[in-house]
């Protein structure tokens, strides 16, 4: 089922991060990470950028009607790069939202509890 991205009126009213309790921020209402590692934040945006790359070349493999099993190579290494994106994004979340919501007690710990549970469930689909 496809995801639907929350209007920019829901973003506004976003809650605090569940578990590490991060605010958004005013003007955006996006919740910010508790941190960030400079080095996964570089490597990522790195990937990213290679995967661009890829889709692009996915997009001009599909017009010029290349051999689908060739098509369908190249779209296994993009969902690859992007699962390695994924596991940074987790590394640096445990390492820093995770890590600081487990050290309280209460609501906030088994909040952040959940969300890791849901965010496993959802990186093995």
């Amino acid at each position: 089922m496809p995801r639907r991205t929350p209007s920019p009126s829901a973003s506004a009213t976003a809650a605090p991060c569940r578990g590490c309790g991060t605010e958004p921020p005013a003007q955006t209402g996006h919740r910010l990470a508790a941190g960030v590692d400079a080095s996964i934040k570089r490597v990522n945006l790195r990937h990213l950028r290679r995967i661009e790359g890829q889709i692009r070349g996915i997009a001009s493999m599909i017009e010029e009607d290349r051999y689908c099993a060739d098509i369908i190579t190249q779209v296994a290494a993009a969902r690859e790069s992007l699962r390695t994106v994924a596991r940074h994004l987790l590394s640096n979340h445990l390492r820093h939202c995770a890590a600081k919501a487990m050290t309280r007690t209460g609501t906030s710990r088994e909040a952040m509890i959940d969300e890791l549970l849901q965010l496993t469930e959802r990186m093995n689909r």
